[in-house]
């Protein structure tokens, strides 16, 4: 039978990924994403949405969605500080714009798009709404970048709350909670591949597609909550 999905963050790295590799042929994909996709299937229409302009952004899927249901949301979205992971990042040279624009696109645009489509999603059997959040929203991990801890913080939030809304629904909402991601890899490689290069340090981009299969696939009278995904030398957590 024919899914409908919306996913967030489809032209490059997880979310493009998630477009290619979760929906079947036969089912439609609406990806949102900036910037155009360079090589989208045929059961994809592409929205185009700058994320960090919330009250825009929702405008232009709901103009694509309007009251067609949706069977899957996955939001797949996160900017961080731009010396974020690194050395060189310092809390108080971050300027206001910047921490804004993370607030902005990781949290705002997110509540909004969830709010906007929950009537979509009250028509499918099963719906299921994912958020990708991050290790950086966990109690006590070692991080120093703020602007992008609270947005993934918040993130959880979301989802704990909205979850006593869409109950009643049999909607299921769930976070991802990932650590480093091998985003520089292709989807296409190699798990093993991956982890014979990485040394362990990063996520293969297949593991977190088996969990978003795993969620999926889960009946209505179940609810996933939360999945934490570190890598296994992952000490920042």
């Amino acid at each position: 039978m024919e899914k409908r999905y919306l996913i967030y963050g489809i032209s490059k790295g997880l979310g493009r990924a998630i477009a290619h590799c979760i929906p079947q042929s036969t089912d439609v994909v609406l990806g949102v994403s900036r910037s155009k996709p360079i090589d989208a299937k045929e059961n994809m229409v592409w929205v185009q949405a700058d994320l960090a302009q919330p009250k825009a952004s929702v405008q232009a899927v709901q103009a694509v969605v309007q009251d067609k249901p949706l069977d899957y949301l996955i939001y797949n979205v996160g900017i961080w500080e731009q010396e974020a992971f690194a050395d060189t990042y310092d809390f108080e040279q971050s300027s206001e714009e910047e921490i804004m624009q993370i607030i902005q696109t990781n949290v705002t645009s997110c509540i909004l798009a969830l709010k906007a489509c929950i009537q979509n999603l009250k028509h499918s059997e099963n719906a299921k709404i994912i958020l990708i959040g991050s290790t950086w929203g966990l109690e006590n991990h070692k991080g120093k970048e703020v602007a992008f801890s609270a947005s993934k913080f918040a993130l959880r939030g979301v989802v704990h709350a909205l979850r006593e809304t869409v109950r009643e629904h049999a909607i299921g909402i769930s976070i991802l909670n990932l650590g480093y991601l091998a985003t520089e890899y292709d989807y296409t490689v190699a798990a093993d591949k991956v982890i014979q290069e990485t040394q362990g340090t990063l996520i293969p981009i297949a593991d977190v597609l088996g969990a978003i299969r795993f969620i999926l696939n889960t009946s209505s009278a179940t609810c996933v909550k939360e999945i934490d995904m570190p890598a296994m030398q992952d000490f920042n957590m």
